[in-house]
This record gives structure tokens, C-alpha cells and sequence, in this order.
């Protein structure tokens, strides 16, 4: 593992208070300060005049980098430096790959119907990754990322078919922790797991066992079958598993449009928490009236926890009207709020005196009968 700045403090002359403790030859005022910056890497070790070899191999050892990262044009693949995405994160999302036959008859049908495919996530769709081609002519075009069958199998990757759960499981829990742990260089290629599907019926089957690969830890699934059900499971947990710890889940600010909406529409507003803003727009895709969703840039914080932090104020409200320039945009002048938010109502519309704002639900599981006694 990579070597804390108290780690390496310890092993320097000022952690044990030598005469040559602090002497600034490295360009740093004090050990400490030479030691924190040895363990972001910010400074090279040779600076300091009096590393011991103890250091210097405990040093190199934290610094090696444990999985090799494999480049399929905007793809990368492997890379990663943890087991548990709470210890930092992790870096490059497990690829999802589907292998297609260009002499099959159905091969145009099948590619349109991976090309055509995406689901909707958080910071924009989500598609497949990668269409692995055999037997593919040199001058085909595609709109999707593909790569040669051959070219495959001759990148730097640890292929596996997955004939049985259990030594795949091992195989690739295993190799992850030698790779991270102890940074083992021959097993530090990242793995692939292929999945041969001979039938419908197998479908439920390698999804359950593709979700447990995704989590431990798999880099690249393929598969010889496409199936939507199946490929948006998968790549919904993908987005959940490589999400960021350390950074909260959030949408763009801005006025989103369901069901054709027109200058007269019902509007609502809300935070850009990512939860929130599906919960609602969920809910607003579901009515069967149009309408709008104006997203205040609330730090991907919920509607109490931004409000509380005053990332979610009347001023921040009214920055966000004018900059989405709503008055212009839209006829409608009353804005449905949050109704947790009930109380900062004649702050709103002291801020914003051109528009009028509803309180609306605390939940948004209660819009749709919340609209059905709403007048505009």
C-alpha cells in the first residue's frame, strides 16, 4: 500500500531526530513538509540526501502502480489502485462489450439494435461500450466503438470464460487482491470475463453473475448476446458502483422539458441532487399533462440539506430565474416549490417579485395527486 507522510516522516532524520533533522536540503523547511510531499508525489525522493534503503524499497514498492490500464481508442480499461472505492475510488468503469459475427444474418439487425440503445444517467446516457467484430471487412464504418476480434484477444488483458461461477469468483477476487495488496506485476493485468449465452433461459443467470463480476472485480464483461433488460441492469449498477464517494451526485442546473411542454405549463423547482431530481422528474414523466422543472445548482445537495447549508436560498433561486432567463421563456408565472421549503416562501417572492410560488409536496410520490387538484 502507498506510504502515509507520518509513515514517511518516521523513517527521515527529523521523525528520528538525527543531527541532520531538518536541514532544508531537500527545498522544504522541515522533514514533515518533504514527507507530506513525498506521499502525494509532489517530489522526488532523491531530494533528501539521507533516504535509507529501508525507505527508498518501502517507498518504490507503495508507489508502483498495481493494474495496467488497457487503451481501446476513448476506452480504458483496468487502472485500478484500491479494492474498495471508499479507500480513494475507483477510476475506469468495468467495459461492457458485446461480440457480433459480421457473417450472421441478423448481424445488421443486431448492431442497429446496440447502436440504437442507451439508457439515461446521471451525467448524461449511457450506452455499450464496445462491439467486438469477427470476421469484419476492412472498410466497415460504425457509429459505436468496435474492435477486431483478433485485436481483442491480442490486447494485454487477463481473458476468462466464465464456465464456472465459483473459480471465476475466486479467480477474479484473487487476482484483484495480489494486484492491489501486493502489487503483484503478474497479476496486474486487468481481466475480462466472457459469457457464452446459448439461450434465452440463461439470460437471468449471467446477469446475476455479470452484477457480482462488475463488484468483484471484473474490468471487462463480453458478451455473445445482446439483451436491453439485461444490458440496463448491468449498466445502471455499473454507474452506481463507480460513482465517486467523495463527490456528491448531481445534475446540471437548468429547465427541463417533459411531455412537450408549452409557455403555459405547470413548473416546478428543485434541487440538482441527482436522487431528488429522478425521484421528481420520474413523477413528471409519469403525468399526463406537460410541464417544466427548473433545477437550482444546489451542490448536489437535497432540498433541507442545501437549504441548510444556503445552497438553496431565495437569492440563489432568483440568480438561477435570471439566468435561465424564465420570464422571457415561459408565460407561466407561478412556480411550484418543494414544500419543505414552505417556509422561505416570502423570502421568494421578495427575491423574485415577478413570480408567484406554490408550496408543493414534501415527497415527489405525491405530485401526481398534487396535481390533480392544483389550478394553475
Amino acid at each position: 500500500m502507498e506510504m502515509t507522510g507520518l509513515q514517511i516522516f518516521k523513517y527521515l532524520p527529523g521523525g528520528k531526530k538525527e543531527s541532520t533533522a531538518n536541514c532544508k536540503k531537500c527545498g522544504c523547511p522541515t522533514c514533515m513538509a518533504f514527507a507530506l510531499k513525498l506521499a502525494k508525489q509532489n517530489i522526488e525522493i532523491d531530494k533528501c540526501p539521507y533516504i535509507s534503503d529501508e525507505l527508498q524499497e518501502k517507498y518504490s514498492h507503495g508507489i508502483k502502480h498495481p493494474q495496467k490500464t488497457v487503451t481501446i481508442g476513448n476506452l480504458k480499461i483496468g487502472g485500478e489502485n484500491v479494492l474498495y472505492r471508499h479507500e480513494k475510488t475507483f477510476i475506469n468503469k468495468t467495459t461492457l462489450a458485446v461480440i457480433l459475427d459480421c457473417n450472421a444474418p441478423d448481424f445488421n439487425q443486431n448492431l442497429k439494435q446496440i447502436s440504437d440503445f442507451e439508457i439515461k444517467g446521471v451525467n448524461g446516457p449511457i450506452r455499450v461500450d464496445l462491439v467486438i467484430l469477427k470476421n469484419a471487412k476492412s472498410n466497415m464504418n460504425f457509429d459505436i466503438q468496435t474492435i477486431t476480434y483478433d485485436e481483442f484477444i491480442k490486447l494485454e488483458l487477463d481473458i476468462i470464460e466464465d464456465k464456472d461461477f465459483q473459480k471465476t469468483k475466486d479467480y477474479l477476487i484473487t487476482t484483484r487482491t495480489k494486484a492491489i495488496i501486493e502489487k503483484d506485476e503478474n497479476y496486474s493485468k486487468p481481466t475480462s470475463v466472457v459469457f457464452n449465452i446459448k439461450s434465452e433461459e440463461q439470460l437471468f443467470e449471467t446477469c446475476a453473475k455479470a452484477s457480482y463480476y462488475i463488484c468483484k472485480y471484473a474490468n471487462m464483461l463480453v458478451f455473445n448476446k445482446f439483451d436491453e433488460a439485461m444490458f440496463s441492469t448491468l449498466l445502471t449498477l455499473r454507474e452506481n458502483i463507480f460513482t465517486d464517494p467523495q463527490k456528491p451526485l448531481q445534475v446540471e442546473s437548468g429547465l427541463y422539458e417533459f411531455n412537450n411542454p408549452n409557455k403555459d405549463s405547470i413548473v416546478f423547482l428543485t434541487s440538482n441532487f441527482a436522487l431528488t431530481f429522478f425521484a421528481v422528474a420520474n413523477e413528471l414523466e409519469n403525468l399526463d399533462i406537460p410541464s417544466y422543472l427548473i433545477v437550482i445548482p444546489a451542490d448536489g445537495m437535497s432540498v433541507l440539506t442545501a437549504w441548510s447549508a444556503e445552497k438553496f436560498t431565495a437569492n440563489i433561486v432568483s440568480k438561477t430565474l435570471q439566468n435561465l432567463d424564465i420570464k422571457n421563456k415561459l408565460n407561466t408565472r407561478k412556480i411550484i416549490i418543494p414544500g419543505l421549503l414552505e417556509h422561505i416562501i416570502d423570502e421568494l417572492k421578495e427575491a423574485s417579485p415577478d413570480f408567484d410560488f406554490i408550496t408543493g409536496t414534501n415527497e415527489a410520490s405525491a405530485i401526481s395527486d398534487f396535481v390533480k387538484n392544483y389550478t394553475a
